[in-house]
Order: structure tokens, then C-alpha cells, then sequence
């Protein structure tokens, strides 16, 4: 049994001290800190980029994070500034495409989502396609959300801790983009079927 007055390791404070570690120099703890928030820096960036283009992003952030990452302040926004980050690494990744007047390299049709994790000529590919086509037509905010929740398989609370974002906005963002998403595949499934489900 503890004494009363020991303090007792939360995830929060564990995950502070790896910080504090990895802003003295300790790679391990930011091996560690990259274990943890790989998921989360990965689902943002496939609500904005390319999913072709997502894992290459993924190392970018890191690598940007880590000479930053002593003049981080305050530890315990770790969460937040790596999501901001991973958010702003995207819109460059954008801005950067917009100055090429180039052809895509990929010419014969397929969407940029086309190594997914998914048997090839399958119709869970197809639906797994249609699945993430369908969640980056939705707004920003509900995109980012359910990638993390569908994609990523992180819970509402995990995402809350992650990105910053309050528990509500998620629970609202998660709720919101669910209800869109399901209208959305609805109608595809419909005129895809006929009308007749």
C-alpha cells in the first residue's frame, strides 16, 4: 500500500516526464513520445493529404518536433503542438503542390488511396475506397475526427487527449461527422443500387 502522501504515476505525468526527457536529449523518450503519437499525427494527416503522401508527412512532423521541441513551455501541451504541427505540415504539403503546374503521375485513374491496407481486387478494397472517399468529402472538423475514430482506431477521450481538442468538440465532431457520413454512403448506396437496399 502507498503512503498517503507519495504521489502516484498517471498517464498525464508519465507522459509529461518523457517529454521533459526528450526536450534534455533522451531519443529513447522521443522514440517513445513517436510510438505514442504516431496514430494521431498519421490520422490528420490522411484527413488532409494524399494518403500516398501520408507516411513520408508522418516522419516530417517528427522531424520538425524534435528540434522544437525545447521551446515547448508548457510539457503537458505537448499533445496539441505536435497536432498543430501535423496540421500545418499539411497545409505546406498543399501550398508546395499548388507551385507545381504538373500532370499526376498516377494517369490511369485510380484514387490517390489505391495502396490502402486492403487485398487488391477486393471488394473490401472498393469499400474501403468508397468508405475513406467518402469521410474526406465531409468538412474539416468532421474529417479529422472520424479518421482518428475509424481510421486510427483511437477512442473519443484518446482523440480528446491527443489533439487538444475538448472532450465535447469531439463527442460533438464524432456525432455530427457519423450523421453526415451515413446520409452521404446512404445516398451513394442508392443510386449505386437503384434506390432499392
Amino acid at each position: 500500500m502507498l503512503p498517503m502522501n507519495s504521489p502516484v504515476a498517471t498517464p498525464a505525468a508519465s507522459e509529461d516526464g518523457l517529454v521533459c526527457a526528450a526536450q534534455r536529449g533522451d531519443r529513447s523518450a522521443f522514440g517513445l513520445l513517436y510510438a505514442r503519437y504516431a496514430r494521431m499525427v498519421h490520422g490528420i494527416l490522411l484527413s488532409r493529404v494524399p494518403y500516398s503522401d501520408v507516411d513520408d508527412l508522418v516522419q516530417d512532423v517528427f522531424l520538425q518536433a524534435l528540434p522544437r521541441l525545447s521551446s515547448l513551455r508548457d510539457v503537458s501541451k505537448f499533445p496539441g503542438w505536435l497536432a498543430a504541427i501535423a496540421r500545418n505540415r499539411a497545409t505546406d504539403f498543399h501550398r508546395r503542390a499548388k507551385s507545381f503546374d504538373e500532370l499526376p503521375t498516377d494517369t490511369t485513374g485510380e484514387s490517390n488511396t489505391s495502396t490502402l491496407a486492403v487485398p487488391p481486387n477486393s471488394h473490401s478494397r472498393t469499400e474501403a475506397h468508397a468508405a475513406l472517399d467518402a469521410i474526406l468529402s465531409l468538412p474539416e472538423t468532421y474529417r479529422e475526427t472520424l479518421v482518428l475514430r475509424l481510421v486510427e482506431g483511437m477512442t473519443g477521450p484518446e482523440i480528446a487527449a491527443r489533439t487538444g481538442l475538448t472532450h465535447g468538440s469531439v463527442r460533438v465532431n464524432l456525432h455530427r461527422g457519423m450523421q453526415q457520413l451515413r446520409q452521404l454512403l446512404g445516398r451513394k448506396a442508392a443510386s449505386l443500387t437503384g434506390g432499392e437496399l
